[in-house]
């Protein structure tokens, strides 16, 4: 086989755009995929017929045969036949790698359990309020790979997950965040300690290291030598942002600078202002003036399917967070919205688990939670872990769940779809799910 093979482990959406960008380096290689039919099989057949395809299995002799493997993130380090080639010393990267090592102008890195969409969407936003050609990717939508195609690009803001992370070594970005660590893909991680490390690799090489003062987790402390900031849901101290109170107005602040008027956001809940706060620090450690930013955070409406306002009956309102696939991700948006809103909740959670522990969960819907109703593989374990404290209701559909909550909800409350679980016993994905529940919702008569 030819010198300086390589092979792409896995062909959804990143694996293909390394196929691409290895084609247009004239750099060899071939593709490998468990899955029979992976999703991009008929386009790479159609743009790369002469390339080498092994499909259905782990082809151990012919990974024997190559001198670097671009791994695609749904497939785990821990895989025997890649573990097995890491013992043997081949170098196992993944897409983010191979763009940090073509890419030439800033890059923004982004990575938490939670948020990281919403902030990385934001301060892509206010960079281009600021007059920068700037692109945005990752995690979140367009592969990275693909970005490097516009000569045009000034600064790239990457959403970075951590199996991502695990796979790259060469990135050394402008700014850098972990916005926080809550317990997430326990099936692919041995220990928190493990998926923690994993993000808080983000921080290696970077300039300026911005952190979450609430989440310890998410703090590097002086190992990597950068300028420090962060965020608080506090009052901010030195060269941090925070919440600041004024003749009676929540503000958000810089030190002890007020900047904007927290009932100026135009999403509710104190999830929303932790983004914000988050936002501004990323921005202002890459060198953003706040004009452009605190613009941008009075404009924004929100992405899909994170806290989305769906509608307004009878007096209740219908938020759709079917991005909350941890708990992490659930208690921001029960705890969120709890806290600013008239009435209870009541909450519609279950799906896959994910080896979960649910038990964060209890004291937020103990306060906050009217009723909650329980769908998916999850729901009599969730049901086991809230006992008693509040009323749980079992369903079978999502239309069965919108139903019941209908039923339930009063003037003041508000309905949340917050699953705490990942989507695929009953939907494709968390965006089907929760367009699924805003077509119901939004068919209410």
């Amino acid at each position: 086989m030819t010198k300086g093979m390589y092979a792409i482990v896995g062909l959804g959406a990143t694996g293909l755009s390394c196929a691409r960008f290895l084609a247009q380096k004239k750099m060899p290689f071939i593709v490998m995929d468990t899955r029979v039919s992976p999703p991009n099989l008929d386009e790479f057949k159609k743009l790369f017929p002469e390339i080498p395809l092994s499909l259905g299995k782990m082809d151990d002799d012919l990974l024997d045969k190559v001198d670097t493997i671009i791994l695609s993130p749904g497939v785990s380090l821990q895989q025997p036949s890649i573990a097995r080639q890491l013992m043997r010393g081949i170098p196992v990267i993944g897409d983010i790698e191979l763009f940090a090592l073509g890419v030439k102008v800033p890059v923004i890195a982004i990575t938490g359990t939670n948020a990281k969409s919403t902030v990385t969407t934001l301060v892509g936003e206010m960079a281009y309020e600021a007059g920068i050609n700037v692109q945005t990717g990752g995690n979140l939508g367009t592969p990275v790979l693909n970005l490097l195609d516009n000569p045009e690009t000034e600064l790239f803001v990457l959403e970075l997950s951590s199996f991502q992370l695990e796979t790259t070594f060469s990135l050394a970005p402008a700014v850098a965040t972990v916005l926080n660590v809550t317990p997430d893909h326990m099936d692919r991680y041995a220990t928190l300690a493990d998926y923690c490390a994993a993000k808080q690799h983000i921080y290696s090489n970077c300039q300026v290291a911005v952190y979450n003062r609430d989440d310890a987790l998410t703090d590097c402390g002086d190992q990597y030598h950068s300028k420090k900031l962060s965020f608080t849901m506090d009052e901010p101290g030195e060269n941090e942002f925070g919440l600041l109170k004024k003749n009676g107005e929540l503000y958000l602040a810089f030190e002890d600078q007020c900047l904007l008027p927290t009932q100026e956001l135009p999403i509710l809940g104190r999830h929303y202002q932790a983004n914000a706060l988050a936002s501004l620090a990323i921005g202002y450690g890459y060198g953003l003036t706040f004009e452009p930013m605190l613009n941008t955070l009075i404009r924004f409406k929100g992405l899909p399917h994170r806290c989305q306002l769906v509608r307004e009956r009878n007096g209740v309102l219908w938020y759709n967070d079917s991005k909350g696939t941890n708990v992490g991700a659930a208690l921001a948006a029960i705890e969120g919205l709890g806290d600013v809103i008239q009435g209870r909740l009541i909450l519609i959670a279950g799906g896959v688990g994910k080896n979960a522990d649910f038990s964060p969960l209890v004291m937020p819907i103990e306060k906050y939670v009217k009723t909650v109703v329980l769908i998916g593989e999850a729901a009599l374990v969730l049901a086991a872990v809230i006992g008693d404290r509040v009323e749980v209701i079992f369903a079978k559909t999502m239309e069965e769940a919108v139903g019941v909550a209908d039923g339930i909800a009063e003037p003041g409350d508000s309905v949340l779809l917050s699953p705490a679980c990942a989507s695929l016993d009953m939907f494709n994905n968390f965006e089907h799910r929760g367009q699924v529940f805003t077509q119901i919702v939004q068919e209410l008569l």
